[in-house]
């Protein structure tokens, strides 16, 4: 969906940097999109169009899932729902544990946040392995919505993490992928 211009824009502008924060990793530093407000707009405007018409609420996976995440929100004209870290939001909450390549963690969202019947859109910076995204869909799910879409910045085609995410029967949509 992303015209080869803003592809071009984006591989120029986010910044690589081998073996942080540990050797193997190839971190993709997005920052530099911030300094761009013109260049943010246009991801703004290629995400929604992925998105118009198809969500009823737009779901950000901390933290930044929420850089895009609200603007997307706020151009669909829907509401936003904070998924967060374990011990950040106050009750009652709904939790979802997931495992880690080193143990497991936790993610939360308000209840009654998400309405029974919703189409979601679960938005995050980065697919990766997919874990975090999974256990932000089965949130969703858990309160009798439907996650319609997942939308990325970036996707690290080589971890698998679009692969977690077919069961979920929803749209998987990266601007770039790796």
């Amino acid at each position: 969906m992303a015209s080869q211009e803003l592809i071009n824009k984006l591989e120029e502008t986010i910044e690589n940097f081998p073996d942080f924060p540990i050797p193997g990793i190839q971190f993709k530093d997005i920052s530099p999109i911030f300094l761009n407000p013109k260049l943010y707009e246009e991801v703004i405007a290629d995400l929604t169009a992925f998105s118009k018409g198809k969500v009823d609420a737009v779901c950000g996976i901390e933290s930044r899932g929420y850089l895009f995440g609200i603007a997307i929100a706020v151009a669909l004209e829907v509401p936003f729902i904070l998924i967060r870290k374990k011990g950040k939001l106050p009750p009652p909450i709904i939790s979802e544990k997931y495992d880690l390549e080193y143990g497991s963690a936790e993610i939360e969202t308000r209840e009654g946040h998400i309405k029974k019947g919703q189409r979601i859109l679960i938005h995050d910076d980065l697919l990766a392995t997919g874990g975090t995204t999974e256990a932000a869909a089965k949130l969703v799910e858990k309160q009798g919505a439907t996650v319609s879409q997942f939308s990325f910045l970036i996707g690290l085609k080589d971890l698998k993490g679009e692969e977690k995410l077919k069961k979920f029967g929803a749209d998987v949509y990266s601007i770039l992928e790796y």
